[in-house]
Order: structure tokens, then C-alpha cells, then sequence
């Protein structure tokens, strides 16, 4: 008997944040969960999520797309499905309705593997492997040279490969460069994350600097969407430049990927998507030779990890842990492991939705 999906179910959560966090100061969270059930009793839970805004537009179009693609149908491949709510966005953009489709492939992903009794990684015909996480939480612009550099030792002390401060465009960059530089010394890679606050200028100086001090890559240098000036600043350097976060799908990502500007590219779970469309970009990036270092959320990449050869790094930014249990997302070699859970093995926190669901 053919897997049906019998109950499906979109809710919002907030998660109110102790303080502002990462180079955007974000100080909540806001959470759309997607739970899936089947007619043999099988279920799956996705979610997606917007920083630092209202997730209400995103989960009403995560309902929409519950009825109109999943709620009493086969369970589909997730492919399949992922294809056809993409190309229902043909005269509504993607906007909220990426958001809310995130929630909904994490969803089936989970229920597909789980139908499978194996992992996400290994459904998507991946392998188990390790891979080198870095740190980037308890980074942030406002920070001494000296805060920094003690961020980045206690980052050192728990194994990690490499370390991404925050930095601004500004003169007081080179002095954290240069603090954090001497702490890790060649115990670690250097990176840094400019959270598009830079403009033509100040980019071609911190990439130069960053340079200098063999730094891996300098991350979003220029907002997101300045393609031309993209452009111009990689034709000026050859520091490598990492940057996604902030486009919505392969489509956005594109230009900055066939014109040889992107070096590095960081999909966002909810921005991209989901899983499946960071999936399409990361083995886009592997015939084009892109590394590929998702944004933040460890322990749901590593099954994109497991997948695609060409996911090199994962990012510890400590933000969403109070859903799961505050997990371990590497050990003390900074390394993360696919584990062996039917499903995505994400371990909810019992009490997480009488916590933070909202009622709308």
C-alpha cells in the first residue's frame, strides 16, 4: 500500500533571543514548523524560519502550499514535489513562498528518509563522512580587537578548524584581523564575514588586508544583490569571495557563480528554499569546480554534506538550540559526523512548542 499523507500541519514559533547576535544583530527568530503524517502512522517535521522579522506571511503560504501540493497525496519524491512548488511561483515570485517551501521540503525530506529507515544524507544517495566545522557565534562588530581574539581562543580550545570574526568596512578591521591572526597562529584558518557592510571601496581595502593576513575567504563583502559591483571587486583582488546567504535559489545565485565572482557559496536553508534547492546549487557548484560552506544550522547541511562532495566547511552559529536540546554540533576535533537517525535525527525539545508556538 502506497504512503499517503494524511495530516499536514503549518505553525508558527518565536524564539526571543537573550541578546542581539551575529553581524546583523539579530535578537529573535521567528519559526515556521511543518508537521507531516502518514496513513501508516510515519511522520516528518520541517521547519524554516526568519531572522529578526514576522514569519507570519511565510507560514500562511507554507498552509497554502500544504493544501494545494501535500495534504492527502502519495508521500513524493522530494525532488518531484520541490520542482512543482517551484514552478508554481511563476507569477508570485519567490519571496515568503521560499520561506514557507523550506518548511515544507524539510518536511518530506524527513518523511521520505524515514520511509527509507535511513538518514536525509543517505536518501539523497550520499555517504556518511566527516566534515570541518568553523566558528562563528559569539562574533559581532562591536567587539575589541581583544574580545575578538578571546572568542577565537575559546573557538581554538574546542577543536575547531577555522574561525570567522565579524568586520565592518571600517579602519578598526585590521586590528581585529591582526589580534585574531596571532591568537590562532596556524592552529586554525582565518575567515571573515563583512555582512554586506562595506561599499566598493572599503571591500577592495578589507580584501586586501584579509589577503595579507592569509585569510580563506572574506564573506559578503557588498550587499547581497550588487552584482556589478561583485564584479568589479573580484576583478581587483584574489582573496576569494564567499557569498548566498541572502539569494533566494539557483536562479539568484547564478550570475555570481558562471561569472567567476562567487569562490565559495553558502546556501540558507529558508532563503534557498530548503534542502532539495541547496542541493541543485551545491552540484551546480561542483561542475564549476565552488566549494560550498552552508549558513549556519550544522547538523541539518551535514546530510547536504553527505550528498554533495563539494560541502567543505560547516558553520557553528549557535541560534536555533533551544528547539533541539542545546545539541553538540562538533567534536573535539571540530569535525561533524552524519549520523546514522532515519530522517534528518533531529531531536526536538518536548516542551520547544507549548514554549514558542504563536497563535494567529
Amino acid at each position: 500500500m502506497m504512503e499517503e499523507i494524511q495530516t499536514a500541519v503549518a505553525a508558527l514559533w518565536r524564539l526571543e533571543l537573550k541578546k542581539a547576535v551575529g553581524g546583523s544583530g539579530v535578537n529573535s527568530v521567528e519559526i515556521i514548523v511543518v508537521d507531516l503524517k502518514t496513513n501508516a502512522g510515519l511522520t516528518g517535521r520541517g521547519f524554516s524560519y526568519v531572522l529578526g522579522s514576522t514569519g507570519h506571511t511565510a507560514t500562511i503560504a507554507a498552509r497554502e502550499l500544504i493544501a494545494n501540493f501535500v495534504i492527502k497525496k502519495p508521500l513524493p519524491h522530494p525532488e518531484s514535489l520541490a520542482r512543482e512548488i517551484r514552478q508554481s511561483f511563476n507569477r508570485t515570485g519567490r519571496g515568503p513562498n521560499s520561506i514557507a517551501q523550506a518548511a515544507v521540503d524539510t518536511a518530506i525530506w524527513d518523511l521520505y528518509a524515514k520511509s527509507l529507515n535511513c538518514s536525509v544524507g543517505i536518501a539523497m544517495g550520499g555517504k556518511v563522512r566527516e566534515i570541518p566545522v568553523y566558528g562563528s557565534g559569539g562574533f559581532n562588530t562591536i567587539q575589541s580587537p581583544e574580545e575578538a581574539a578571546e572568542q577565537a581562543r575559546s573557538y581554538i580550545e574546542q577543536g575547531v578548524k577555522a574561525v570567522k570574526p565579524r568586520v565592518a568596512g571600517n579602519r578598526k578591521d585590521e586590528k581585529v584581523i591582526e589580534a585574531v591572526s596571532y591568537t590562532i597562529e596556524d592552529r586554525a584558518d582565518l575567515m571573515l564575514d563583512a555582512n554586506e557592510k562595506c561599499d566598493q571601496t572599503s571591500a577592495i581595502r578589507l580584501l586586501e588586508i584579509a589577503r595579507s593576513h592569509n585569510a580563506l575567504f572574506v564573506e559578503e563583502p557588498l550587499p547581497a544583490q550588487n552584482l556589478p559591483g561583485y564584479r568589479q571587486i573580484s576583478a581587483r583582488t584574489s582573496c576569494a569571495i564567499a557569498l548566498g546567504e541572502h539569494l533566494q535559489g539557483v536562479t539568484e545565485a547564478y550570475p555570481f557563480m558562471a561569472d567567476g565572482i562567487c569562490n565559495i557559496i553558502q546556501p540558507d536553508l529558508a532563503m534557498m528554499g530548503g534542502l532539495t534547492e541547496c542541493l541543485r546549487i551545491a552540484r551546480y557548484a561542483e561542475i564549476l569546480g565552488i566549494s560550498v560552506a552552508p549558513h549556519f544550522l550544522p547538523h541539518v547541511f551535514i546530510h547536504l554534506a553527505a550528498a554533495a562532495p563539494n560541502v567543505t566547511w560547516l558553520e557553528d552559529f549557535p541560534l536555533l538550540e533551544p528547539l533541539f536540546g542545546n545539541p553538540q554540533a562538533f567534536n573535539s576535533n571540530g569535525m561533524l559526523k552524519l549520523n546514522t537517525l532515519p530522517g534528518l535525527g533531529l531531536e526536538w525539545d518536548e516542551d520547544a512548542e507549548k514554549q514558542y508556538k504563536v497563535d494567529f
